[in-house]
């Protein structure tokens, strides 16, 4: 479906340019690390806008990282914390680890926070449009947690867009009064990675590279 990121970030853009009422304000656009701020990077170019990123991290699973079991982001130092209940109760996760796992990703936030930034304050979204861009959401889980983050920041209004999401995440995200904006959502779904033709990882350098390019 997308050649590569850069790709999915044309097609995108593209398409905010139609979907976003900006009125008189510049929106500012916030990457979701990493994957997502390659695709946010040539949004922001589309859409003339500031670049900045938002991260959210997943709460791993006891003996299993990957696993989520809820997602955490921090909107001025404060937490925003979401579980899924259903994964926590199957797997009989212990409140004391999810404390503990919180912190363990509020820690990883501000490192990576430090380490993105590069010294450089974070762009202001108070009465503006953020629009926080990844790559792909399966079920949205980090993507809320950074919503919601965001939305304690007093913008005017808060998009989620990507490039390629799950009918029902559409649905789940406009239930909660969220916007999510996707270009493609194919069913049945599976995993972001498979609708693109180039899905490698994408490293820290990379990421920094893209946002110093547009702080230039």
């Amino acid at each position: 479906m997308f050649r590569d990121r850069e790709e999915a970030g044309q097609r995108l853009g593209e398409y905010l340019k139609e979907r976003l009422a900006t009125g008189d304000g510049r929106p500012v656009v916030l990457g979701i690390p990493r994957g997502g701020v390659i695709v946010a990077g040539v949004v922001a170019s589309a859409l003339a806008a500031p670049l900045d990123v938002i991260v959210p991290r997943k709460l791993g699973a006891p003996g299993n990282p990957e696993l989520a079991v809820g997602a955490l982001a921090l909107a001025d130092g404060e937490e925003i914390a979401l579980t899924d209940d259903r994964t926590v109760r199957a797997l009989g996760v212990a409140g004391s680890y999810l404390q503990e796992e919180i912190e363990r990703q509020r820690r990883e936030i501000l490192r990576r926070e430090a380490a993105y930034r590069e010294g450089h304050a974070p762009e202001p979204v108070e009465g503006r449009i953020a629009v926080l861009v990844d790559d792909g959401v399966a079920t949205g889980l980090t993507a809320r947690a950074a919503a919601r983050a965001v939305s304690r920041r007093s913008p005017r209004a808060v998009v989620v867009a990507v490039p390629v999401a799950p009918p029902e995440t559409v649905r789940e995200f406009a239930a909660e009064g969220l916007r999510l904006e996707a270009l493609e959502t194919p069913s049945p779904f599976g995993a972001v990675g498979r609708f693109y033709l180039d899905f490698r990882q994408v490293e820290d350098d990379e990421v920094n590279a893209v946002l110093r390019a547009h702080r230039h």
